[in-house]
């Protein structure tokens, strides 16, 4: 079992956007939720796909399972998604030691921009680029399953 040991982000500003790799699009849905679980189907580009059981309470580590699928069952499970199929942009971006994920959300959520770091601890503490904005680490309107199932809840800044 792996573990999934995560900070989030709002972005404040494009800084990030000169060190991004070229960024994959992506189509994910959630297909079961619970206040403590859920499994998504995520279309990486049209090139892959992966379902992902995610279990746990805790807003920084949580239990996560994730099994590649074959693309036509991912396309059908898009269709059976509980609230609207997310749609954004991912781009990678290294810094000081770590990797940033930098989420341009695109269709209904339009105008949100978010990045996250995955550590392999809890204890790391990876710095924080110049271009993030408020850490919303464990604020559930901003998980990926309450943006799907209740859409944008908040103000931008």
């Amino acid at each position: 079992m792996a573990k999934e040991i995560e900070r989030k982000f709002l972005v404040a500003s494009d800084g990030w956007r000169q060190q991004a790799d070229k960024g994959i699009k992506l189509r994910q849905a959630y297909v079961a939720t619970m206040e403590d679980r859920s499994v998504r189907v995520r279309i990486h580009g049209n090139k892959w796909a992966r379902l992902t059981v995610k279990i746990g309470k805790s807003s920084l580590v949580r239990n996560e399972y994730e099994y590649d699928l074959p693309m036509e069952d991912a396309r059908e499970l898009l269709t059976q998604a509980v609230g609207v199929v997310i749609e954004k942009r991912r781009y990678r971006v290294p810094h000081k030691g770590f990797t940033w994920e930098v989420d341009v959300y695109e269709g209904a959520l339009e105008g949100l921009i978010v990045a996250e770091v995955e550590m392999k601890k809890e204890t790391d503490s990876p710095a924080l680029p110049a271009w993030l904005g408020r850490e919303i680490t464990g604020d559930r309107r901003y998980s990926n399953q309450a943006l799907a199932t209740e859409g944008l809840l908040v103000e931008q800044p």
